[in-house]
């Protein structure tokens, strides 16, 4: 099986790169070669490579820079998509494709299902809103995998940035009243992998879109304090962490309060379930370095 992966140097894809080699030939140009801004390109592409699944790891994630880049962030979270699903609908193959918790208000007090009406409070969420619509719309076989707070030992998250601040800094103040599930990006491309080993066994569920996190929640500060404590059981000084709301650190882009997904839908369609938070947390911390 050829399998197209984009997005080379993001979180999801490098360690998709790890999870999936053992399902066939992985494919996974640079942007040089595939350019998501630019649907000619990702059409001759497509057509050119002709692969048997397409797994789209690739966006625009720059969350604050997208009020600014709006343009830019809809070729990329939007447009591409629907690009890329009508090219997989043409060679009959199915897309998987990533989305955001940030495609809803935080305004609910439960967790969010996937029939619940989204209602972004920013570009960055609009512009993955609209990417899943033009995928829906082309009406092909696709999983639109919602994920939250992803991070890894790699690139640009809050594990990294608390890390290095927490050891620089005498105090940190970090919002307390955004609440979510911290998704380890080892832990979306190891479900990735078995949902694309079920799809290829005829043991997979439905097509559609589902929510993929981790279990349990906590809040940025919660989630801090317990980076602040591996830190500190490595025999390093920490930062004094103090709590403050959302108003107390003001930033270009709105953020929901509420970023908690429900994922039961997934583990009763493909039986698919991700361990609580934490655990993730301390299985990212003690993976080889090579990842």
């Amino acid at each position: 099986m050829k399998i197209l992966l984009l997005g080379q140097h993001g979180q999801v894809s490098r360690e998709l790169q790890l999870s999936l080699r053992g399902q066939g030939e992985l494919i996974v140009p640079g942007r040089d070669k595939f350019d998501l801004a630019d649907p000619a390109q990702i059409r001759q592409q497509v057509r050119q490579l002709c692969p048997d699944l397409i797994v789209n790891a690739a966006a625009y994630t720059a969350v604050d820079q997208a009020e600014s880049e709006p343009e830019l962030a809809f070729a990329i979270n939007a447009t591409a998509p629907g690009v890329l699903a009508e090219e997989a609908a043409s060679l009959g193959v199915p897309l998987i494709h990533y989305s955001s918790d940030y495609v809803f208000d935080g305004r609910k007090p439960a967790p969010y299902a996937e029939d619940d009406a989204p209602n972004p409070l920013n570009v960055y969420g609009r512009s993955k809103l609209a990417g899943e619509q033009a995928i829906e719309a082309v009406g092909a076989a696709h999983l639109i995998l919602r994920t939250s707070w992803v991070y890894s030992l790699h690139g640009s998250n809050f594990l990294l940035t608390m890390q290095r601040l927490l050891q620089e800094r005498a105090s940190l103040s970090v919002v307390a009243d955004q609440v979510g599930a911290p998704t380890w990006a080892g832990s979306i491309a190891s479900a990735t992998s078995q949902l694309v080993e079920r799809w290829r066994h005829g043991r997979g569920g439905p097509w559609g879109l589902y929510h993929l996190s981790t279990q349990g929640e906590v809040s940025w500060f919660g989630f801090a304090s317990a980076i602040a404590e591996q830190l500190r059981a490595q025999g390093k000084a920490t930062a004094t962490l103090q709590p403050i709301p959302s108003s107390g650190y003001p930033t270009p882009a709105r953020r929901p309060l509420n970023s908690r997904l429900d994922c039961t839908r997934l583990q009763r369609d493909w039986h698919i379930q991700l361990s609580d938070w934490h655990s993730a947390l301390l299985e990212c911390l003690h993976s080889p370095p090579h990842r």
